[in-house]
């Protein structure tokens, strides 16, 4: 069944409420398209076997990568974090992202701290 209307971005992000904790806002095939909002740090995790597409809606994002390597994103850019490879989120200010990712990844890997959200979160909006 096609959507009735196209999805807007701003207004999706407008509805979350809670920093670190993505919203799924659409489905391409096997990939959750998601929404969230960053301040401070996740924790450093990878994902086994799946990439992470980070796109910047708003704010800056520094993601710090295995072997003291960072990139530094801003509105309108993105980046992929291959699988496998250890990862930890930073936002000195509030970020707004869009976030592609296979609908078996799990937020955080292996990795299970008090800012990892279990997927039936993220679809409960």
């Amino acid at each position: 069944m096609l959507p009735l209307s196209p999805v807007d971005i701003a207004r999706e992000l407008d509805q979350v409420t809670r920093h670190w904790t993505p919203r799924v806002i659409g489905r391409v095939n096997d990939q959750y398209v998601k929404v969230a909002k960053l301040l401070g740090e996740l924790v450093w995790h990878a994902h086994d076997a799946e990439d992470e597409l980070f796109l910047i809606v708003y704010g800056t994002l520094r993601i710090q990568l295995e072997g003291d390597r960072e990139v530094v994103l801003a509105p309108g850019q993105f980046y992929v974090v291959p699988a496998g490879v250890q990862h930890n989120p930073v936002a000195e200010e509030e970020v707004g992202i869009v976030l592609i990712e296979t609908v078996t990844t799990a937020h955080t890997g292996s990795v299970v701290s008090d800012r990892t959200v279990p997927i039936e979160d993220q679809l409960g909006g």
